[in-house]
């Protein structure tokens, strides 16, 4: 879900260049797999030390909360613009983002941004 404000701000060089790959690569509607854990956005993130998650209780928190109201599971296979509208409709549109992640040390930057995936669904074809 982070993905749909993030912008790059207060992380390394390396992280926010991880996750612009990642974002180039999953709007062009990669199959993903749902997990709640570390994964492959993880992959560059200064809170990542030696392949162990300082935060991992937290991320499996919003993780499970996201699969929980969008009604998937772990494991589950999907392409990620399905994920992403999935997301945007169960969880941003009804305005429940702050109910599972208004403990992120990030949530100033997403209250008042509107989400990249909705700003794409308002652009005319």
């Amino acid at each position: 879900m982070c993905l749909a404000y993030f912008e790059g701000k207060g992380y390394s060089e390396g992280f926010s260049s991880h996750m612009e790959h990642m974002l180039e690569i999953l709007e062009k509607g990669t199959p993903v797999r749902l997990v709640i854990s570390g994964d492959e956005i993880c992959k560059a993130c200064p809170n990542l030390k030696n392949n162990i998650c300082v935060t991992e209780a937290c991320v499996t928190h919003y993780d499970q909360k996201v699969l929980d109201i969008c009604g998937f599971y772990e494991n589950q296979v999907m392409g990620s613009k399905e994920f992403f509208s999935r997301v945007e409709e169960k969880i941003l549109e009804k305005g429940k983002r702050k109910e599972i992640c208004s403990g992120c040390e990030w949530n100033y930057i997403c209250e008042n941004k509107i989400s990249r995936w909705k700003k794409r669904s308002q652009q005319p074809d």
